[in-house]
């Protein structure tokens, strides 16, 4: 195959391809392992939550229309049948008249349907409440299966588990559930110019950078990053490692050796694999175009940029939201996930019409206005750009860029 003349596909298109792997598969964990994990099976409740009709306040229980317009000046009076505890059961129904002393948390007796808090009340003695204030069918109370009914799904399979849901699993006393398990991502650094971190500073050699910045970008995706550090360019050693990355690991990251060239080994490695296909070779995003999506078997692997600002932005746009999609997380490539600020253009910011483009923005806070958001160019070789960065901004391949003044969306990072 001719890889020069690959065919560069949208970003929509290199979606869909990732979007054909398998999700990893699921283990049994603790719910309070499960948090930032994805739901591997729906999760139906077993009971209703609450299991009876409760009392939000402490008050009285009563029946809304024995105290129906009730006020300070016009007070109703009822009779206090019982005193409830807050892990009591009542077995009696109140009467037309009759009222309940109640806790917050306490279970509402047959006859009852709303509570009056304590506050509108005034106890006379003997027996006798003085209501001043009226209240509606249902104010101050839960209802059995208000929160959750029995029987119904309350998460679906790709659900990501936040904390809230994992207080509503243990209010219905779910102890485990079924999530995908932590994909494990290998990393691969190539070039013959690239030095280990604690290297001399010399001419002509250039410390790893990008298997730092993707250990971070894939571990904070919920994934597990393995480091394979520096494979000089020569084919057998890339090509050694990488079989040793693919059976190890779920997907396969290399930075380097991705654009066309002599020293760029990348796609040849990844097709001397068995049963392996390069599936794309160049993507239209700037910066990030010669991007490699190859498979080896059924386990991904990907040939990233070389320079610092490519990978990075490759890694925001199409890694991180990949990992989450092998997590099981639907919908991963959507977006919904990112945090958008909405901005004023502070200049005209133009782009190549056949690529989407993401543009690095600087923010400036203003009092009463909007923030402006001010382009950072430079080259992808620079590392600056991404350190002096708020946001993206994300210029579609049909468009050939906005005016100043124009209200754009900053994707913070």
């Amino acid at each position: 195959m001719n890889h020069e003349f690959f065919e560069i596909i949208s970003r929509v298109e290199f979606e869909s391809l990732l979007e054909s792997f398998p999700a990893v598969d699921t283990v049994r964990v603790s719910i309070a392992d499960a948090f930032g994990m994805v739901l591997g099976e729906d999760i139906i409740s077993p009971e209703d939550l609450p299991p009876a009709n409760r009392s939000c306040m402490d008050g009285y229980a009563l029946n809304a229309r024995d105290a129906f317009g009730a006020t300070e000046g016009n007070p109703a009076y009822l009779e206090c049948s019982a005193t409830l505890k807050v892990d009591e059961n009542p077995e009696f129904e109140l009467q037309p008249g009759e009222c309940a002393a109640i806790p917050t948390g306490g279970t509402l007796p047959d006859g009852a349907d709303a509570v009056v808090m304590v506050e509108h009340t005034q106890d006379l003695g003997s027996g006798t409440i003085e209501i001043r204030k009226s209240s509606a069918p249902g104010e101050h109370t839960m209802l059995k299966g208000e929160d959750v009914a029995k029987g119904n799904i309350i998460f679906q399979a790709g659900h990501k588990v936040r904390f809230q849901d994992v207080g509503l699993l243990a209010a219905l006393g779910i102890k485990e559930v079924f999530i995908h398990r932590k994909p494990r991502v290998g990393i691969i650094s190539t070039g013959d110019e690239l030095v280990e971190i604690d290297s001399p500073q010399k001419i002509g050699t250039i410390r790893d950078v990008n298997s730092h910045t993707l250990r971070c970008l894939v571990n904070g995706s919920g994934a597990e990053a393995v480091n394979y550090g520096i494979v000089r360019d020569e084919l057998d050693k890339l090509e050694s490692t990488l079989e040793k990355a693919i059976a190890e690991n779920d997907l396969v990251l290399l930075s380097g050796g991705s654009s066309v060239g002599m020293r760029d080994l990348t796609v040849q490695a990844i097709e001397s694999m068995q049963d392996s296909a390069i599936l794309a070779h160049g993507v239209a995003i700037s910066p990030g175009k010669p991007t490699i999506l190859g498979r080896a078997g059924n386990k991904p692997v990907l040939g990233l940029p070389g320079q610092v600002t490519s990978v990075q932005v490759v890694m925001l746009a199409l890694v991180v939201p990949f990992i989450r999609r092998l997590m099981g997380q639907k919908n991963a490539f959507s977006g919904t996930d990112r945090m958008l600020v909405q901005a004023e253009l502070g200049r005209n910011t133009v782009s190549k019409p056949g690529r989407e483009d993401y543009v690095r923005m600087k923010l400036t806070y203003r009092d009463g206005e909007l923030p402006l958001a001010e382009p950072i160019y430079g080259k992808s070789g620079l590392l600056k750009t991404m350190i002096q960065a708020d946001g993206l901004m994300i210029i579609p391949a049909d468009t050939e860029g906005f005016y100043a003044g124009n209200m754009v969306n900053i994707w913070k990072i």
